[in-house]
């Protein structure tokens, strides 16, 4: 039995992440850190840790013995407001959650980036991704397994006006994405928490980063 930790429950693959570990009776303490209650409070398995991320340090001790750690957060600039909140949630927090898995040898640090990360990116976006992947890289934990998403599709806690807008128009627009545009093909919610968990049950050192055309490709497999 094993003992896992998921920050970003609340969010489109969080939850699902969540559902996977319940689901597989292979882990016997699941904890949430969170800024609202889940849906998962009242599940035998699962520990909430209702706490404001700029306080992580106050719940550094739930790390311990901890196996696996999945962060699934991010936000949009339309609910962040500013660049500096933005890189709070897409940056700043994820580093603070691999520096405390780190302290308590963690043996998987799981995360949830976006295609195109690169910090040399021109783009606000993909410059933060990239520059908090490169971040972790640096950090030596270990195993690091990056997933990069393209678009993400799956019906979500909060109404985002912009992604939902994307969706709609990326499904007419997906038989078309063949060959090399294939990897430009939105994916689900749920596949990219399945292929999150697979890789978790899997003893594979170092980093390893999966695209998305591998994450949509092995979640339709294991949801199939």
């Amino acid at each position: 039995m094993k003992k896992a930790l998921v920050a970003g429950a609340t969010g489109l693959v969080g939850r699902h992440v969540v559902k996977e570990l319940i689901n597989s009776k292979k882990y016997d303490e699941i904890h949430l850190v969170t800024r609202r209650r889940t849906p998962f409070y009242k599940h035998p398995l699962v520990q909430e840790h209702l706490i404001s991320f700029d306080e992580l340090d106050q719940i550094d001790e739930v790390f311990e013995k901890v196996n696996d750690v999945f962060v699934t957060l991010g936000t949009t600039m339309k609910q962040a407001k500013s660049h500096q909140a933005f890189i709070k949630v897409d940056y700043t927090y994820p580093i603070k959650l691999a520096e405390m898995a780190k302290k308590y040898h963690t043996d998987r640090f799981l995360l949830v980036s976006a295609m195109g990360a690169d910090r040399e990116s021109r783009f606000f976006y993909n410059r933060v991704k990239g520059t908090l992947e490169e971040g972790l890289m640096t950090m030596k934990l270990p195993a690091l397994h990056i997933f990069r998403p393209s678009l993400l599709i799956g019906e979500r806690y909060e109404f985002r006006a912009g992604e939902k807008s994307a969706e709609w128009l990326s499904k007419p627009l997906s038989f078309f994405l063949i060959g090399s545009l294939k990897k430009f093909k939105p994916v689900k919610g749920s596949h990219v928490a399945a292929s999150m968990y697979e890789v978790a049950q899997q003893d594979s050192p170092g980093t390893h980063i999966y695209e998305s055309d591998q994450i949509r490709h092995l979640g339709h497999v294991l949801k199939a």
